[in-house]
């Protein structure tokens, strides 16, 4: 393992599903989809689509947290809840501020129909984490857990080429512990 790098990991962008950045959610969904029908069974399940601008650049990714944060509204009043829990404010306290503002109170057959036409671009997380393709495993394990992410684009000079997983690398480490107890 100690040999092993990023791009014997990660996933291929050729093998990721992809959308424009103005598509809506509901043709996401349909990529999404899609990608999981031909992924390779011996891989984890996807559980986001890459998002492209107008140049086929990586601009986003729209995971399954932003597919479901998108049914809301006032889904903007949220924010990154997951940095005040980072911060220290607790559960309760977010759970209040959940219930004060009312948040997924609406019907879901409503909250779905005003989603259906929501553009990506809107509720995509915008890419910003990356790691080159040639880093070590044990490089980016410090960048996942550093930065709590499920996954983080890969690049080959200025280009993104895949996305490293957290399942995939947790499979990797385990797969290799378990060959370091035989």
């Amino acid at each position: 393992m100690q040999n092993k790098r990023v791009k014997d990991v990660m996933v291929p962008l050729s093998e990721y599903g992809v959308v424009d950045q103005n598509a809506t959610l509901l043709e996401a969904l349909g990529v999404f989809e899609e990608a999981m029908r031909r992924r390779d069974r011996s891989r984890q399940p996807f559980r986001a689509v890459l998002v492209l601008d107008e140049n086929k650049k990586v601009v986003g990714k729209l995971g399954q947290l932003a597919f479901l944060k998108a049914l809301e509204p006032k889904r903007n009043v949220l924010g990154d809840l997951s940095k005040l829990t980072r911060a220290g404010v607790s559960a309760e306290f977010i759970n209040s501020m959940m219930d004060h503002y009312r948040f997924f109170q609406d019907d879901l057959e409503n909250l779905c129909r005003r989603a259906i036409g929501l553009k990506v671009k809107d509720v995509m997380h915008p890419a910003t984490e990356c790691i080159d393709e040639n880093a070590f495993l044990g490089e980016a394990i410090t960048k996942i857990v550093a930065w709590q992410t499920l996954s983080i684009l890969v690049t080959r000079g200025d280009d993104v080429v895949g996305l490293l997983r957290l399942s995939d690398l947790c499979q990797v480490v385990a797969e290799y512990m378990k060959t370091l107890s035989e």
